[in-house]
């Protein structure tokens, strides 16, 4: 059994979200160039030094604030489905479960109109492969390296999709407008070239 954090790693992991929410508040109020490491940590109540150890960019601060356990919660998401489904049937729904809950509007727009929160962003994504892999491997007992390269397969159609799905928002004063197409449908269209991998693995196997 997993055992639950202790005080210092809850208190690490408290710091943590308060200077990710503060740096995603800031880039909101402000827009991400004017936003700097000193005015994150004076918001969060830490010092900059403080800051540096869990934060290399503010971008990435302003990510972690919008990918806050997305993806352990796609990994929770997969145990959580039925025992008897297949494994293809079950990862994809959990995926696209976790991600359609997408950005607000004004997330969207920070996320669209800044390349390098958008390429942070899509680098998060990729925090989906470990806890994918771990939730795949106790689901089927396959081996950890076969289990994490499904994850790894996985894990890219999703940033694939994701980035595909940005590149339909344009920002115009602030607002965004969408493509047509619901991100779902982007998940599905990129997952669907891992299906067969997956569905020739049973629970179970």
């Amino acid at each position: 059994m997993t055992q639950a954090p202790g005080r210092r790693e809850r208190k690490k992991q408290a710091t943590r979200e308060a200077l990710s929410a503060a740096a995603l508040q800031l880039a909101l109020q402000q827009g991400v160039q004017n936003v700097r490491v000193e005015d994150i940590a004076d918001a969060a109540g830490v010092a900059p030094r403080t800051y540096n150890n869990y934060f290399a960019s503010r971008e990435q601060a302003i990510v972690a604030a919008i990918a806050a356990e997305r993806a352990l919660r796609v990994g929770a998401a997969l145990r959580a489905r039925p025992e008897e489904e297949p494994l293809a049937d079950a990862v994809v729904t959990a995926v696209v479960e976790q991600y359609t809950d997408g950005p607000d509007p004004s997330t969207l727009a920070l996320l669209t109109g800044n390349a390098r929160v958008r390429a942070e962003y899509l680098d998060a994504v990729a925090d989906l492969e470990h806890p994918l892999a771990a939730a795949i491997a106790d689901r089927t007992d396959l081996d950890e390296d076969t289990a994490t390269v499904l994850a790894a397969m996985v894990s890219a159609a999703t940033r694939v999709a994701v980035r595909r799905w940005l590149a339909t928002a344009a920002t115009t004063d602030g607002l965004v407008v969408v493509g047509p197409e619901p991100l779902d449908r982007f998940l599905r269209a990129a997952l669907r070239p891992a299906a067969p991998a997956l569905a020739a693995v049973q629970p179970g196997s």
